[in-house]
């Protein structure tokens, strides 16, 4: 790499930081402050910077217009594939990944389970709306008034005693996905599978995407299903953030 290029890169993670005037960059830099300059006005005319009203140098639109799209040319399901295998490797669970896919939730990456038991699933089923994790997961980050839409539309089968029968019910479980940034599916499907799930986040922080874990009841209890929840949140969190997610909560502690 040319010193000039490496120079502009340190300048540039510099403003990544926060903006800061010319003499702020010129103190931090090796060079001379002529050659920071010299820099700064060559990345300022590919508008990769720009000065405020006060002199200081901030990320220019071009910067962003780049980042943005690296983002979009990064597939979900292959940023998410080492994590969610890793997620398969320490538990030996079974790990789902699912997104909205015109009207339905389909899973789209699966980690089979190393026991014995496993799961019908395959990739390019669809989730029940009423009843499956992943979908609880999608459907809470959606306006209430989409959301009413959806839930009032739905055929509610009943399949196991837990499954959710009515709108109202929906409804208010999305409230609390919401809030606690996790849903589960309480054997509401198959009276003899259970599921956690958890919502994997794009630069802009909506939800796009869910991964889950789904454990046959015989293995697990429900208490001892939700001790996965750590590790399966610690995961989500890890795909959002090379999707260019920043949780703000990190940020605020920091």
């Amino acid at each position: 790499m040319s010193q000039s290029l490496s120079r502009a890169l340190d300048l540039l993670a510099e403003l990544a930081q926060k903006p800061a005037t010319l003499d702020d960059l010129a103190g931090k830099a090796s060079v001379h402050k002529t050659t920071v300059m010299r820099l700064l006005h060559a990345m300022e005319e590919k508008r990769f910077v720009v000065r405020d009203e006060s002199q200081r140098f901030r990320l220019g639109s071009k910067f962003f217009e780049l980042s943005s799209k690296a983002l979009e040319q990064r597939d979900i399901r292959t940023v998410a594939h080492s994590h969610l295998a890793e997620l398969n490797a320490r538990t030996g669970h079974t790990v789902h990944l699912a997104a909205f896919e015109g009207g339905e939730v389909v899973y789209i990456d699966k980690f089979e389970s190393h026991h014995p038991v496993r799961m019908y699933s395959r990739v390019g089923l669809t989730a029940a709306l009423h009843s499956a994790a992943v979908a609880k997961v999608l459907l809470a980050d959606m306006p209430p008034a989409r959301q009413e839409h959806i839930a009032r539309g739905l055929d509610y089968i009943k399949l196991t005693a837990n499954t959710i029968t009515t709108p109202e019910q929906l409804l208010a479980e999305l409230v609390e996905v919401k809030e606690q940034g996790w849903a589960h599916d309480n054997a509401e499907h198959e009276s003899f599978v259970h599921c956690i799930a958890a919502p994997v986040r794009d630069a802009s922080g909506r939800v796009i995407a869910a991964a889950s874990f789904s454990v046959p009841v015989v293995l697990l209890g429900y208490s001892d299903l939700l001790k996965l929840l750590p590790d399966l949140k610690a995961g989500t969190e890890a795909i959002s953030a090379d999707l260019g997610w920043v949780n703000p909560e990190r940020t605020t502690h920091e």
